[in-house]
């Protein structure tokens, strides 16, 4: 297929050049030392909280698996170290301030999680898309980035003058830095603070999830992650859902995360009520993105960029993931399930919500369509550009042999390839 107008190719991917900016970025980081341990990252968290308590301890094993496989990590840089020891600094200090809320406020355990509609597929498989079209229908609650970054309120920091609350400002200064230092994600996978998150950042406070493969290279992690039940780590998921739906409604969540594909089991024992939405695309095409999106962010995150492993890397995971939905699928009933095939889904965006609904048993009321119709006129497809995807020309792998890797994914679902 030739390349239409306004198409972009990054033709650097395995040998980056970087930008001034990206170069600064790069050697300001390296004069910061980064310690990853435990009592480094709990202390920090500690004096940015004032708190003390991090509730129940098993919590700390995993996050020293997870500071012992980023140390290990033989591709991380500079500012990828820092920006790894600020998420674990973070999710330690989320831990502190949602074990004190509910201390404070033990009613937030009774709040009810009702019906929950979950997405659960492939990363680039439409999971996003879907998310962000379904949250426009304010009936619905969701989880804005930046409200996934810092679940509860800080006590004291009310809104400024603006009237805007002081994480959504924080979360946009971020946001602006990281455009400019990596202009193209969005194009990819654009994170503005209002866009709609997965709930995995509500899962990290416990240090359990598959997030850090996307940070870093870190096998150790995943291994110890997929060796152990989950199910505890989405009953701590609920306890977060269960304080932010406290704070502010509406009482029926819409969430999303490509991990729920290997954890069907525990998501639906956790949340039994639940309609879940199974999306479906082309691995090949999955993976084009993927390793295309995840070598691009390698530029500034990582010393070197090395294409062969990110692709094998990836071409494994998404494997995994894939083998694990073909097993568990039909553990959700056909009365609280449904697949969406990418090809239907791009056919029709609002008509695939509509079936959805339908399965969810909620009305598409007039007033939900306008919004449904609103938001897809306001985020058209490319509306950055769009990016180039050749998984033969950058990384050197024919999608057809590819296809054939995953021929058991294939025969159990309907899926066009692309």
């Amino acid at each position: 297929m030739r390349d239409r107008p306004g198409d972009i190719r990054i033709t650097d991917l395995g040998q980056p050049v970087l930008t001034p900016e990206q170069q600064a970025a790069i050697a300001a980081a390296s004069r910061v030392r980064v310690e990853f341990t435990e009592e480094a990252v709990l202390t920090a968290a500690r004096q940015r909280t004032g708190l003390r308590d991090f509730g129940p301890d098993d919590f700390r094993e995993r996050l020293r698996v997870q500071l012992q496989s980023l140390e290990e990590d033989p591709y991380l840089g500079p500012v990828g170290r820092i920006g790894a020891y600020s998420d674990c600094v973070r999710f330690a200090a989320n831990r502190l301030r949602l074990e004190d809320f509910i201390r404070r406020h033990p009613q937030i355990l009774d709040v009810e999680i009702r019906q929950p509609i979950i997405i659960v597929g492939l990363p680039r498989s439409g999971t996003t898309h879907l998310l962000n079209l379904i949250s426009a229908d304010t009936r619905l609650r969701s989880l804005p980035y930046w409200e996934s970054l810092e679940p509860v309120p800080i006590p004291g920091d009310g809104p400024g003058r603006d009237g805007l609350d002081p994480r959504f400002v924080r979360c946009r200064h971020n946001y602006v830095r990281s455009d400019a230092l990596l202009p193209l994600l969005r194009n990819m996978h654009d994170m503005p603070p209002e866009h709609i998150h997965e709930e995995l950042e509500l899962q990290a406070p416990d240090f359990s999830n598959y997030n850090w493969e996307w940070i870093a290279y870190v096998p150790r992690w995943r291994d110890y992650y997929l060796a152990h039940d989950q199910t505890p780590h989405y009953q701590y998921l609920k306890r977060a859902l269960q304080v932010l739906q406290w704070l502010r409604g509406p009482d029926r969540w819409v969430l999303k995360s490509p991990q729920h594909l290997e954890q069907i089991g525990p998501l639906f024992t956790t949340f039994p009520d639940a309609t879940i939405a199974f999306t479906h695309r082309d691995p090949a095409s999955v993976i084009a993105s993927t390793v295309t999106m995840e070598a691009y962010g390698a530029r500034l995150r990582c010393n070197r960029v090395d294409l062969a492993a990110i692709a094998d890397y990836w071409i494994d995971r998404i494997e995994r993931l894939l083998r694990a939905c073909v097993r568990d699928r039909d553990r959700v009933p056909p009365a609280q399930s449904i697949d969406v095939l990418f090809h239907e889904f791009m056919a029709d965006d609002v008509r695939m919500v509509e079936r959805i609904y339908e399965r969810a048993d909620l009305p598409m009321t007039p007033d939900a369509r306008q919004r449904l119709a609103a938001f897809m006129e306001q985020n058209r497809r490319g509306k950055f550009g769009r990016i180039v995807y050749d998984l033969q020309a950058d990384f050197g792998i024919d999608p057809r042999e590819l296809r054939k890797r995953f021929r058991f994914y294939f025969e159990r679902f309907p899926v066009q390839p692309e």
